[in-house]
């Protein structure tokens, strides 16, 4: 029977492997690995190299070339490494391809994301959802995770010890994804009716990519203390708060985290907690504006808003972390004047692609904070007068 593991442990030392297909630049490449080694951190591993290959295709039964994986075997002889990540999912026969080579544990993107969210998992919700998404990881992968089990030869006999097993692990598996999605839909029902309950209240949502400072933003906003940290995934459960802005109440929700090539199966499992972001009235995409790749980001949790089919609601541009945005751009030689000028032609750029829906602030210094909630106030004034005109005396 299969046995659940925790993939990642603290203080693991690790190579990252990435390939460079045709339509990627080496710098694209380079950008992925450099996440890569903030989720392996945020797991708990040291990342100690990098290595890329230009491929047209990946290797089937290796990924990369033979020439590349023993180029990785000879530099983790003797470094005390023992966990190889690559940025791409690995099918179970590459795995165990792989590992038989390099004698270490090897592992995927999908799955080091599994193990980030199987540590962050707090609720009882989520931890369902996280354990749904470990079965459908595995359960395409059982063959290729079994084959060093099995017998060599061919013909009568050469089913190997390891085929019985299979199939009881794929009977178990099958039976406990049947199991969690009944008990995800037994939550899911209940969290519908916690909506529900929530009467007629305007829906705002916070979205955006991992570690942009959704949570910060949550807590300005709302004065709770929803959990923030400098780490990916800091926040796998939606939070709800109540916030009053002006004797005008609404509904703000902190979601999880977007991030690029999250696995499918992860998206599916969800779904059920991305049903806030569905539901709500207004989103508030939060953008980390220091991030050399921002715009990347931003691409990103568009895509994925369009495929929750969220991405027709009122969207306020949040572009945070402006603090860190000006001490990375500006230099000691500019002048005031020159600065000022910078700063206006970001601003003006993203106004007009934002037909004026954004704001700039910094979340941690408490710049341009009194800005934003004037807008999501406007905003949400504005839903109300269009959604309960009878009722317009109560949000002036």
């Amino acid at each position: 029977m299969i046995e659940k593991k925790q993939v990642v442990q603290q203080e693991e030392r690790a190579v990252i492997v990435g390939v460079i297909h045709k339509e990627q630049s080496d710098r694209q490449v380079q950008e992925y690995l450099d996440e890569l080694v903030f989720l392996a951190e945020t797991a708990g591993a040291i990342t100690v190299k990098k290595f890329t290959q230009k491929l047209a295709r990946p290797d089937r039964a290796t990924f990369v070339g033979k020439g590349k994986l023993e180029e990785i075997r000879d530099f983790i002889a003797g470094r005390n490494i023992n966990l190889v990540i690559f940025d791409d999912e690995l099918t179970g026969s590459q795995i165990a391809n792989i590992e038989k080579v390099l004698n270490v544990k090897v592992i995927d993107r999908s799955d080091l994301i599994l193990d980030i969210f199987a540590r962050r998992a707090r609720t009882a919700q989520a931890k369902v959802q996280v354990e749904l998404a470990q079965y459908q990881y595995i359960l395409p992968r059982l063959k290729g995770m079994w084959s060093h089990l099995e017998r060599q030869g061919g013909g009568i006999g050469s089913r190997g010890p390891g085929e019985t097993e299979i199939e009881t692990d794929r009977r178990i598996i099958k039976e406990k994804v049947a199991l969690l999605r009944k008990r995800l839909a037994e939550i899911d029902k209940q969290s519908l009716t916690q909506r529900k309950d929530r009467g007629e209240y305007i829906r705002v949502a916070l979205v955006g990519y991992t570690n942009v400072g959704k949570s910060t933003i949550m807590n300005l906003m709302s004065k709770s203390e929803v959990f923030a940290e400098n780490k990916l995934f800091a926040t796998l459960d939606t939070t709800t708060r109540k916030v009053v802005f002006d004797q005008t109440a609404f509904l703000l929700s902190d979601t999880v985290g977007f991030i690029r090539k999250l696995p499918h199966h992860l998206v599916e499992s969800f779904k059920s907690t991305l049903d806030e972001v569905r539901e709500s009235d207004i989103l508030l995409h939060v953008v980390d504006v220091s991030h050399p790749q921002y715009e990347d980001q931003v691409e990103v949790v568009n895509r994925t808003l369009h495929e929750l089919k969220a991405f027709d609601k009122p969207i306020i541009m949040v572009f945070n972390k402006m603090d860190l945005y000006e001490e990375q751009t500006f230099d000691k030689w500019l002048t005031e004047d020159i600065k000022q000028d910078i700063l206006n032609q970001l601003k003006e750029n993203w106004q007009t692609r934002t037909q004026g829906n954004c704001v700039f602030i910094s979340a941690t210094e408490r710049k341009n904070v009194e800005e934003l909630r004037a807008t999501i106030l406007s905003k949400v004034v504005e839903l109300y007068r269009v959604r309960y005109p009878y009722k317009s005396e109560y949000f002036y």
